[in-house]
């Protein structure tokens, strides 16, 4: 969004009122105030919006004015943007609200919590094949974003003490840390915030738009802490080749005695995968996985606000990164950016544990999946969409036969393409070929009109030029949805196509006033090259 702005709502809704309201001289605060819809029933006076009032309101009212606002929010069932779970159980719900106040942290004042904590580290630890659960160590977190810096500071540690043991430098040239371009922002964020180098590998459409294992290796060199391997692309859903890493890292170390590790980001397959695809190798079964990490409020279904990280033994978390605190009533030990920290979401998880199992979870990861394939298949078949994911593609045929094709479901997920319950999907190069005005971030901005939030953005370098449209299959996307969702993605793409239509006509001016009015939209902006160049993740700085 250019930073230059031509109309300022607020000013127009400012100088509109019977009175004017204004900016108070000295202060220059904004004294607009919140005119609500139940003021002049309760008697109330309106309240500021930019200061906090004089005197407050009953909770009642206060309930009702932010429960209003809020209603602006977009549908939680409709938004298939986020990976992020929305529901759980009424029973669930009760027992969430019944430590919302407890504070993980504190131990001695909540020990049946932190037991609770203790064992869903050892239940993941199993789940993921550590040598010894019991000998595994691990912490919840607020998110995988967390759990990543935790996971790459380990191995920055342990790269640094191998380096003043052998009497080599750690500054000069530095550490260095390889991932893929289509890494999420949380990854270069360790890098960026712990300074260390990042060194992102290209990826290609060969590459399934993921990280290339041998490309990966003309990275690697002895100042390398390790590589992060993503089970499960943001971009695309593809689990990257785990197993294929480790193994060329084995013949690397082979060759040059240097040991690489490497950290798991499962923040989504972490949840899938041991339950759909459990014969897949990825986890702590090969021996250079030194921890992972996953998002307990994505496909572990408990709501947000808990993440996990685990090592596969004590061995590969360095004893000064962990504190030893007395000041709460007990000695304690702590490994996190923060202190405190709900349990609400860490008992909601343990919730699932129980309630689900393992049956469950694989239920409903099956579930996501045959939904998934679902939607990929009624998207190529429409010939208006090109699917980039693979999970609807069957492993015994080759990619190239069966692309576009529609092929019969098969309850065995083990016969398709392992990856992430998500579709990503373009254009198809016939529909771009024959309609080429139509600008595809249409498609996002017309289905938010229809309650739908997907997302339109562009792949990672070298592959910036092709935008995609994303959606992740949870659980609330039941068929029921996504036939309503297809029907409704049908309805605006034919519309769009439609020389006659109003939404035609919306692209067609669009492009127009684009086009007509770069000089004046240049007035204010800011000159090109004045922003940070982007890095290809997420992440754009500015």
């Amino acid at each position: 969004m250019a930073l230059s702005k031509h109309v300022n709502p607020e000013h127009l809704i400012r100088e509109s009122h019977d009175k004017k309201s204004h900016f108070h001289g000295f202060t220059k605060a904004n004294l607009d105030q919140i005119q609500h819809t139940y003021g002049a029933r309760y008697g109330t006076n309106p309240i500021p919006k930019y200061r906090i009032a004089s005197k407050g309101l009953d909770a009642a009212s206060t309930y009702q004015i932010i429960h209003d606002e809020l209603s602006l929010d977009g549908s939680p069932v409709l938004n298939l943007a986020s990976f992020v779970h929305t529901w759980m159980p009424p029973e669930a719900d009760k027992l969430f609200q019944e430590n919302v106040s407890k504070n993980l942290i504190d131990s001695d004042e909540y020990p049946a919590t932190q037991a609770i904590h203790t064992r869903c580290v050892s239940i993941l630890a199993d789940m993921w094949h550590a040598p010894s659960a019991k000998g595994a160590i691990g912490t919840a977190t607020t998110g995988s974003s967390e759990a990543i810096q935790l996971g790459g500071l380990a191995m920055k540690k342990i790269w640094q003490a191998k380096r003043k043991a052998a009497g080599k430098s750690i500054h000069e040239p530095g550490p260095n840390i390889v991932m893929g371009a289509n890494a999420q922002v949380a990854l270069e964020k360790f890098a960026r915030y712990f300074e260390v180098e990042c060194r992102l590998v290209p990826v290609s459409a060969e590459s399934h738009y993921r990280l290339d294992a041998k490309k990966a290796m003309e990275y690697v060199d002895e100042n390398t802490i390790g590589i992060y391997v993503i089970l499960g692309s943001t971009y695309t859903g593809h689990y990257e080749p785990v197993k294929e890493i480790s193994d060329l890292l084995d013949e690397y170390e082979a060759k040059t005695g240097i040991y690489v590790p490497i950290h798991v980001d499962a923040a989504s397959g972490g949840f899938i995968a041991p339950f759909a695809t459990p014969k897949l190798q990825w986890d702590f079964n090969l021996p250079r996985v030194v921890s992972i990490n996953t998002s307990g409020h994505k496909f572990g279904l408990s709501y947000v606000g808990v993440g996990w990280v685990v090592w596969r033994d004590k061995a590969h978390l360095p004893k000064e990164l962990i504190f030893e605190l007395h000041y709460l009533g007990s000695v304690e030990y702590s490994f996190s950016l923060n202190f405190s920290r709900p349990a609400a979401p860490i008992i909601a998880q343990y919730f699932n544990f129980i309630h689900l199992g393992f049956e469950g979870y694989r239920a409903v990861a099956l579930n996501d999946l045959k939904n998934a394939r679902l939607l990929s298949r009624a998207l190529e078949a429409s010939k208006y969409y090109t699917v980039l994911s693979d999970i609807h593609r069957k492993i015994s045929s080759t990619l190239g036969a069966v692309k576009g094709a529609v092929v019969s479901d098969d309850e065995d997920p083990e016969a398709y393409h392992s990856g992430l319950p998500v579709v990503s999907f373009r254009f198809s190069d016939a529909f771009r070929e024959k309609h080429p005005d139509i600008e595809q971030r249409w498609i996002q901005t017309l289905l938010r009109a229809k309650g739908w939030i997907v997302p339109n953005y562009e792949l990672p370098p070298s592959l910036d030029q092709i935008q995609i449209l994303r959606v992740v299959v949870k659980e609330s996307m039941t068929e029921v949805l996504i036939d309503q969702f297809v029907a409704d993605l049908i309805e605006i793409t034919e519309s769009l196509a439609h020389p006659g239509s109003a939404t035609h006509g919306l692209n067609a001016l669009d492009r127009a006033q684009r086009k007509g009015s770069r000089a004046e939209q240049h007035v204010g902006a800011l000159e090109k090259g004045a922003a940070g160049k982007a890095t290809g993740t997420f992440a754009r700085p500015c």
